[in-house]
């Protein structure tokens, strides 16, 4: 899987942004895309046009942890892992026996972003297993992204040398695009455009960066960890559903 979103789509916590060294233009002449589309020919590619890219192969991939990818009503979701409480998410939202684990993802995006009874933090920690996703809403401009609380699922994130968001499941692929601007996703968080990086673990808690070191020693991007000392306020659920799409 990867994805690569427009600065002003998706803005990455600063503390992961200009890491010295190796970072490039991932978007200039299609340089990552088409690095992404050699290492993996059959992928499923999707121009998003300035909000950005995204492409899935089913190939090379872990079978206890397969990938999955949808489209609905204008919202892309790649979906990699497994969810063991499948039966009890389609009857909270209504889905048919035959829906996956992609579509349950979709279909609880779209309660959050429409005002549904349940928070963020709720949503995702809801999903029990091992798992990571990515969706971006087109009518919206919003990515959701999140992986469970043990980082079972590989999803790693950075910055290019303008800003970009660069996900993939594959850490070369975001060493090619961000350089040393990079770190594996938080576990137990979720991030979304405008709400930015969270824990669903401790919602009220903010996240701090903490450096981290490679295996050569070197400083490589940041990781984050909830801070017990640092409370943060909820999001109240008030104005109109676009206006709430843009609080998730």
């Amino acid at each position: 899987m990867l994805a690569i979103f427009d600065k002003n789509v998706a803005k990455t916590p600063e503390a992961l942004q200009g890491q010295p060294g190796g970072s490039v233009c991932a978007l200039k002449d299609g340089f990552l895309p088409n690095h992404f589309s050699s290492v993996y020919p059959g992928a499923v590619t999707i121009n998003l046009g300035s909000s950005g890219f995204i492409a899935c192969s089913l190939e090379k991939q872990n079978p206890l942890l397969p990938r999955l990818f949808a489209v609905v009503d204008d919202m892309f979701c790649v979906f990699q892992g497994h969810i063991e409480n499948v039966p009890f998410l389609k009857q909270q939202y209504g889905l048919t026996k035959t829906a996956t684990e992609v579509t349950i993802v979709i279909e609880a995006y779209r309660t959050l972003r429409d005002r549904g009874p349940y928070s963020a933090d709720q949503v995702v920690r809801d999903f029990h297993g091992k798992f990571a996703f990515m969706l971006f809403d087109c009518s919206t401009k919003n990515v959701f992204l999140a992986g469970d609380a043990d980082g079972s699922v590989p999803l790693f994130w950075g910055t290019d040398a303008e800003g970009h968001l660069v996900l993939a499941d594959d850490v070369e692929t975001v060493k090619k695009g961000c350089g040393k601007s990079f770190a594996p996703f938080p576990k137990g968080c979720f991030f979304t455009s405008s709400g930015g990086l969270r824990s669903y673990e401790h919602p009220l808690n903010e996240l701090k960066p903490v450096p981290r070191v490679d295996s050569s020693g070197e400083v490589c991007g940041v990781t984050f960890k909830v801070d017990s000392e640092a409370k943060k306020e909820g999001v109240p659920r008030v104005g109109s559903v676009q206006n709430w799409s843009q609080q998730i």
